[in-house]
């Protein structure tokens, strides 16, 4: 039987440090088993828009909680952090929060390296970058004195000298079939959102994870499977749907906003939505029974860590009522197809 977990994710574009930090405290206190935070230099939207420093961040949580596992969803080591400088950021963090911290990379979004001045290159060259990057931090993370001469990056007798305390996972996260595919090869689990045709779940994602853990020879039942979970759920269906609105630039088309940087411009494209497109990413009810059977079909599929994203501005009430009225339901949840 699967050990499933449920997460809080604590969205640094919508939140300030300070606010932030007290739902995810919050998140653990009302039985969450963990929270993730998202990394943007530039949030979706200027308006009450927010961009907090994760690693800082993650830092004060780790300070702040006992039990809960703590990552970032996601980082990306590729532009304004130099893969070295995440590998010495999360063995600090590490050590802050033993046995608790994962990472959680991607290949990113211009609109949070473009600001800083650096070119934004295709995918190929994105996808190279990551797999380079995961190389050198794990020798960064077991070696001392690390030279490495890569394509992107080069160390010179590097050491980074507080290393994590055992095993430090790294989950891959991707929209495509070439990230979900590498994390099968290289990653201890993949990270994807919710919202989009289940068919890229079912015949892209998961098939091209195992195809990636089998040709390197792994077995791909050790790849854990997080997904985070855009979830607007209160006791008034109306709130829920109006909490979507912030949340609109999501429902954009990667035609609608490629090469866009500014906070501003993605805010005007957003507010020109109509709520019922701005709220077609998530799952939108006032019945807890209604959100689980929504959710199962993800569970179905065999993702076994589900980060809920609440778009709501008061985060308190919805961790309350999601904590008291759906994850009972979920702990109890069970798989229709035999075997699972």
């Amino acid at each position: 039987m699967a050990q499933y977990t449920f997460g809080y994710k604590a969205s640094a574009e919508q939140f300030g440090p300070r606010d932030l930090l007290e739902f995810a405290v919050h998140a653990e206190e009302a039985g969450f088993d963990f929270v993730v935070v998202s990394d943007h230099f530039q949030p979706w939207r200027h308006t009450d828009g927010h961009a907090p420093f994760a690693f800082t961040w993650l830092g004060a949580l780790a300070e702040r909680t006992r039990r809960i596992q703590i990552g970032t969803s996601v980082v990306t080591p590729l532009f304004r952090y130099h893969p070295a400088i995440v590998a010495q950021a999360m063995g600090t963090l590490a050590q802050l929060a033993p046995g608790r911290v994962f990472l959680g990379i991607g290949t990113g979004e211009s609109m949070n390296e473009v600001p800083l001045g650096f070119e934004w290159p295709g995918f190929k060259e994105r996808h190279s970058r990551l797999q380079e990057a995961i190389i050198l931090m794990r020798r960064l993370w077991t070696e001392d004195f690390v030279t490495f001469e890569g394509r992107y990056y080069r160390t010179r007798n590097a050491t980074v000298y507080d290393k994590p305390p055992g095993q430090l996972p790294i989950y891959i996260a991707g929209t495509g079939g070439q990230a979900a595919k590498l994390a099968g090869a290289t990653g201890d689990g993949f990270i994807c959102t919710s919202g989009k045709p289940m068919e890229l779940y079912r015949e892209t994602l998961l098939p091209k994870l195992v195809e990636g853990a089998t040709q390197a020879g792994r077995d791909p039942a050790t790849i854990e499977r997080m997904i985070e979970m855009k979830v607007s759920f209160d006791t008034d269906r109306q709130r829920a749907l109006a909490d979507t609105r912030i949340w609109a630039a999501l429902a954009l088309t990667q035609e609608e906003k490629v090469g866009i940087e500014d906070p501003r411009e993605l805010e005007r494209l957003a507010a020109e939505l109509p709520l019922e497109r701005a709220a077609s990413r998530w799952i939108v009810s006032n019945d807890p029974d209604e959100i689980v059977a929504r959710i199962a079909p993800y569970l179905e599929l065999g993702f076994t860590h589900l980060a809920f994203h609440a778009p709501g501005p008061d985060q308190r009430r919805f961790l309350d009522l999601y904590a008291r009225h759906v994850l009972p339901r979920l702990r109890t949840w069970r798989p229709t197809s035999p075997g699972s």
